[in-house]
């Protein structure tokens, strides 16, 4: 009987929080979808033409948008935002100003601290179109006014890239987890946040038509990536 209640406590808990997660973002600027991609197929794969490009944009184009937002972790890459097919997508990368960069090792315990206590004022800079932003705000000006010049009207849709370099891309939730984060939490509180990028972990196994090959050969995609054997020219 206790166990019971306790399900029934925790499932209008649970409805609830969806319930003021979904009523939060309908009018925001950002349409929280989730994660894309468990690993690479090739680099750049945000670029016109290849397939987690083309898997954006008939994401975006089922959404009814003219614009879609991936989220990336900042690399060598200046995160050109560009035309693909109906839609334009912009890229979107943050810089740990504490961290190693794209190519160094996850620190997990880090990551913990962020998403338990948000990010520290000034830690990220945010990168798009080759342009540096120091804050927040000035990296959604951007995007908001490479929205409009495009005409987009309502929410954006958005994913983090998704991709894991190293581990497990089950467990590992790869490129541009935190700045999703870091962008629901700022634009929506941090219940819609954490409510939707739970739920956009689980995105990738419904609406990724490589997801099997993806996982059933991440390993081997994974040392493809770093020896530079993904590499398109």
């Amino acid at each position: 009987m206790r166990g019971s209640v306790v399900l029934v406590v925790v499932l209008v808990i649970l409805g609830l929080m969806a319930g003021y997660s979904y009523i939060v973002t309908q009018n925001g600027p950002l349409k929280p979808e989730g994660r894309l991609a468990f690993v690479k197929i090739a680099n750049p794969d945000f670029y016109p033409g290849h397939l987690h490009s083309q898997l954006l944009e008939s994401i975006a184009k089922e959404e009814g948008s003219k614009c879609a937002l991936v989220l990336h972790f900042g690399g060598d890459s200046n995160y050109r935002s560009y035309q693909e097919g109906d839609v334009y997508i912009i890229e979107m990368a943050f810089i740990d100003t504490n961290g190693t960069g794209a190519e160094g090792n996850t620190n997990y315990l880090d990551s913990l601290k962020i998403a338990l206590f948000g990010v520290p004022e000034g830690r990220y800079k945010y990168k798009s179109d080759g342009i540096i932003f120091n804050t927040t705000e000035q990296a959604m000006n951007h995007i908001n006014t490479l929205a409009r010049q495009h005409g987009q009207q309502g929410s954006i849709p958005t994913v983090w890239h998704g991709t894991a370099r190293l581990g497990s891309p089950i467990l590992v939730q790869g490129c541009g987890f935190p700045l999703y984060f870091d962008f629901m939490e700022k634009q929506y509180g941090v219940i819609p946040a954490y409510f939707y990028t739970f739920i956009g972990m689980l995105y990738p196994y419904f609406s990724d038509p490589y997801r099997n090959f993806e996982l059933q050969h991440a390993d081997e995609l994974q040392t493809f990536y770093r020896n530079g054997e993904l590499n398109f020219e």
